[in-house]
């Protein structure tokens, strides 16, 4: 989730046109309601949490008409309770994953893109330092090119997620900035289609994401993240720039690791791997310049990479490894580049969810793990893993295993 990335959201150079961040006027057009849901008649919890989000929506600017357009049948959906619980991204083995999103018609599918935006694309690249193939990596990944922009009411999806909390008030400032949208006349209210989390348009953009990033790329006075692909391209370029991507380096690179390598050797300049024997599994030539630190996908027995800012800079989109990975990887394979080479450990053992949730506690115990126990295989536990392996002298690769859950489990 981005986006939440939580996934997980524009001015280019030259065009012509002044480049307007996500300007507009009012249109009260715009504003038209949706035809009603029906509402149950008992529903007093949310009819309590829209009581106390009115004096929150008033000073933001939102009137009482916009409020009232905005929320007109709008009842929570039971469906997305559930959604909530499965992302494939946290969920899936990481080859299973890459496979779904790389595989198929999406390479081709980004490369008939690559010709048909040349122009835009290009001028994105210049304008932001942001690769062309970068930008389809993430508009492939997000809605297929914009083949499916999601179906969901935006507005009741945030409505939803806002009032049972989840991630807290996240979703409340979401759904509170999606009514500015209709205030301003940035977006009319049946504009507002989406994802389950409340995410918009071909590179699906949150609407404090819209209110910060979107560029009106074509000049017309709306930044059209919807159905201007343009408008899309330029906004997406513009949010990575934002979170710091750093023009001229990549964003990973897939390596093979020496026998006898030492693990200690984490994070470090390109010329230190290279000096401890790192070598591209391409072939070519490590950067001359610039940091990265080594990355094991699925453990040491499977594909290693050094990754370096700029896949963080993905990750602002979606907080998911997998996610970035996938990204940068269709990236590579619109521009011609190779998949990766490394075998999968796909018969090796595997923690499942609880297995993943236990060893998070364990290491919380121990005071290597910070954040909540939740049986998802993060930055964070990670980071944990790799600090207990350095300290048992374990070779550290920072991915959970069985066999390091039952060494802990004796240890203790």
């Amino acid at each position: 989730m981005r986006r939440l990335s939580a996934f997980a959201i524009a001015a280019l150079l030259g065009l012509g046109p002044a480049l307007a961040q996500t300007t507009g006027s009012i249109n009260p057009a715009r504003a038209q309601a949706p035809k009603p849901a029906p509402r149950p008649a008992a529903n007093a919890g949310f009819d309590s949490f829209l009581k106390t989000l009115w004096p929150l929506a008033q000073t933001r600017g939102i009137s009482r008409k916009t409020f009232d357009i905005a929320f007109q049948g709008v009842v929570p959906d039971p469906s997305i309770i559930a959604l909530t619980r499965k992302q494939s991204e946290f969920v899936a083995p990481i080859w299973g994953y890459l496979n779904s999103a790389v595989g198929g018609a999406r390479i081709s599918r980004g490369r008939e893109m690559l010709a048909a935006h040349a122009g835009v694309l290009a001028q994105a690249e210049s304008r932001y330092g942001v690769p062309k193939e970068i930008i389809l990596g993430i508009w492939g990944m997000e809605t297929n090119y914009g083949s499916f922009k999601g179906d969901k009411d935006v507005i009741r999806s945030l409505a939803t997620l806002a009032n049972i909390r989840y991630r807290g008030d996240f979703f409340r400032d979401e759904l509170l900035t999606a009514l500015e949208l209709i205030e301003k006349g940035y977006a009319g209210r049946d504009e507002l289609r989406g994802s389950w989390a409340g995410a918009m348009g071909h590179t699906q953009f949150m609407p404090s994401s819209y209110m910060k990033y979107a560029v009106d790329q074509t000049g017309d006075g709306h930044a059209d993240i919807w159905t201007s692909t343009s408008d899309a391209i330029a906004s997406t370029a513009n949010y990575l720039k934002s979170f710091g991507w750093v023009p001229g380096l990549p964003w990973g690179i897939e390596v093979v690791v020496p026998e006898g390598f030492d693990h200690n050797l984490y994070r470090a300049s390109f010329s230190s791997f290279r000096s401890a024997g790192l070598r591209r599994a391409d072939g070519g030539s490590l950067p001359s310049s610039g940091e990265a630190r080594l990355f094991y996908p699925a453990g040491h027995t499977g594909p290693a990479l050094l990754l370096t800012a700029n896949f963080d800079v993905i990750k602002k989109y979606n907080s998911s490894d997998a996610y970035a990975l996938a990204v940068g990887h269709l990236g590579d394979r619109i521009a011609g580049r190779p998949a990766l080479q490394g075998e999968w450990p796909v018969k090796a053992p595997r923690l499942d969810k609880n297995g993943v949730t236990d060893l998070q506690r364990r290491l919380k115990s121990l005071g290597l793990y910070s954040h909540d126990a939740d049986g998802r295989i993060g930055t964070g536990t990670r980071d944990a893993v790799r600090q207990y392996q350095q300290r048992a002298g374990l070779l550290a690769d920072g991915w959970p295993t069985p066999a390091l859950l039952a060494r802990m489990k004796a240890a203790r």
